[in-house]
């Protein structure tokens, strides 16, 4: 599928065969929890381990070092170790890595123009009664 794809395939192959479950793959490291905040991140040039960790909100040390180990494998990032005293780490996205922001950029301006019209569409999704509910005069009653 390209970018500009946007209707499904009449004969949409199963997730799990070759080329659906790579690309499966893929999108599970890039849509994971951490990943986007990393790639973010590092969109402003190469970054030491705790310079990341300071600026990604929440994430701790052991949940860095996995989701950084997994951006390195799959070729999103580098990492140059400097034979210091401290040792030196520096991360930094890769020419394919940065290919990826354009994208993220794109989900993240679409999240912030829709915030409101999600938030108030939820809140009428929640405040409509289930629908074994029944409210009279305020009071909300259960079927059975």
């Amino acid at each position: 599928m390209s970018p500009s794809h946007t209707e499904p395939c009449a004969d949409m192959p199963s997730p799990n065969t070759g080329g659906c479950l790579a690309t499966r793959e893929i999108l599970d490291r890039i849509a994971d929890k951490w990943s986007l905040y990393i790639v973010a991140v590092l969109a402003n040039g190469p970054r030491r381990f705790n310079e990341l960790k300071r600026g990604i909100d929440g994430i701790s040390q052991r949940m860095l070092t996995l989701t950084l180990r997994g951006l390195e494998r799959d070729g999103l990032l580098t990492r140059t170790m400097y034979p210091t005293i401290p040792p030196r780490v520096d991360y930094e996205l890769t020419d394919m890595g940065r290919t990826l922001l354009k994208p993220v950029m794109a989900l993240v301006n679409w999240a912030n123009d829709n915030q409101v019209a999600i938030a108030e569409a939820q809140t009428r999704f929640d405040d409509k009664p289930e629908p074994d509910q029944v409210s009279i005069h305020g009071v909300v009653y259960h079927r059975r």
